[in-house]
């Protein structure tokens, strides 16, 4: 993460090349990045509103992981969803180094959730155990490393750590690089990236064709997708989709760079492609207000990672952030379309990086030929009223 990359957007403020597009992508976050990447794939015609930096830029502020271990407790198929998204995750890296030149640091070395008590090691047997057992989950390989094999991953563990749950298929990827390399295919591939653009409202008309105020005027879409994160709530009102989201605060710490010695990563601690150290997993329901860090969390996350691995005392914190994740009731994605305005998608979920070759190179697909497929039916909104009722 290096104050290089700051500025992630292409041209500023270019004017609209049509009023009429096969699909309109609201947010141009790592979500609706994604998508639009994958729709263009499809359709001749894609457009891209991005609210701009007043946005709450979940996108920005991320760990990075794509992550597969612990998901799916109480959801399987949020479970299989990442499993397919790791799977295709070196094809969209691959296409976007092509595309944009830009290399994502895609590494997929396996995962770690270091353990730093008996209690924490029972604990997460326990959790492997039951998330295993659920229908569908067979596709699943975890193992628990005790400490020594943890060490041969990790050199220099400190004197707390029991072990470790690993799996072999999570990973990472530099988050600022791969919304970046989104972005650039926009141009070579014909996307109308519109910044500091908002959606101020949408309607469909009775021909189906959706008509999207801007400040630039109105725009004209047979297909929308709603994937601006905590404002999917409010847009998807207006065209009878419930997007019950809420945020979610979460901070982090980033240290120096040093030499590369983390390959593996850890669940809460990782090590960028270029040598600075991020540590993070905090999850607080602060509401939208308050989105500033605090040293309380901060010093609870530095205390683990030093217990992890005592050598970070010595390394220098150069900064920290605070981003709002975008969270559902029980915490899993909301993918669906509108039973009363069809033609209109909702695509809201906090794992951007994780799902992002899903997204890309599944979900727009389904997009694009107008319909999600039925195993996908467990991501609708409707099973939140049914947990309710």
């Amino acid at each position: 993460m290096t104050t290089e990359a700051a500025d992630l957007s292409p041209a500023r403020g270019a004017a609209p090349r049509s009023s009429s597009y096969d699909a309109i992508v609201v947010g141009g976050g790592l979500v609706g990045s994604a998508l639009a990447y994958g729709l263009r794939r499809c359709l001749g015609r894609v457009a891209v509103l991005d609210e701009g930096d007043i946005a709450y830029r979940a996108s920005r502020g991320n760990f990075g992981l794509v992550w597969v271990q612990s998901k799916g407790m109480g959801m399987p198929r949020y479970g299989a969803w990442t499993m397919t998204s790791q799977r295709v995750w070196p094809d969209l890296a691959a296409q976007l180094l092509e595309e944009s030149g830009i290399d994502v640091h895609l590494e997929q070395n396996g995962g770690l959730h270091v353990l730093l008590s008996d209690e924490e090691v029972q604990a997460r047997i326990e959790f492997m155990t039951a998330l295993l057992a659920q229908p569908g989950m067979s596709e699943y390989e975890w193992k628990l490393l005790d400490r020594h094999e943890v060490a041969e991953l990790v050199p220099g563990i400190g004197p707390e750590v029991r072990g470790a749950s690993w799996t072999p298929v999570d990973g990472v990827a530099n988050p600022l690089k791969l919304l970046r390399a989104l972005h650039a295919t926009f141009e070579r591939n014909g996307v109308d990236y519109l910044p500091r653009c908002p959606a101020l409202a949408v309607k469909r008309q009775s021909d189906g064709i959706f008509v999207v105020d801007t400040p630039r005027g109105p725009l004209h879409a047979q297909r929308l997708v709603l994937a601006c994160g905590l404002g999917n709530k409010a847009m998807g009102e207006q065209v009878g989709l419930d997007v019950p989201v809420r945020p979610q605060r979460g901070q982090i710490i980033v240290l120096e760079r040093t030499r590369r010695v983390l390959h593996t990563p850890i669940s809460t601690l990782r090590q960028m492609d270029e040598g600075s150290w991020l540590i993070g997993d905090s999850q607080e329901e602060a509401g939208y207000a308050d989105y500033e860090v605090s040293l309380p969390i901060l010093g609870t996350l530095a205390d683990r990672a030093v217990r992890t691995l005592p050598a970070l005392r010595d390394v220098n914190v150069v900064r920290s952030w605070s981003a709002l994740r975008v969270m559902s009731p029980d915490g899993y994605p909301i993918y669906a379309q509108s039973d009363t305005c069809p033609g209109a998608f909702v695509a809201t979920c906090h794992s951007g990086v994780t799902l992002a070759g899903a997204h890309a190179l599944v979900l727009a697909p389904m997009i694009a030929d107008g319909a999600l497929a039925d195993d996908m039916a467990p991501f609708s909104p409707r099973r939140l009223h049914v947990q309710e009722a």
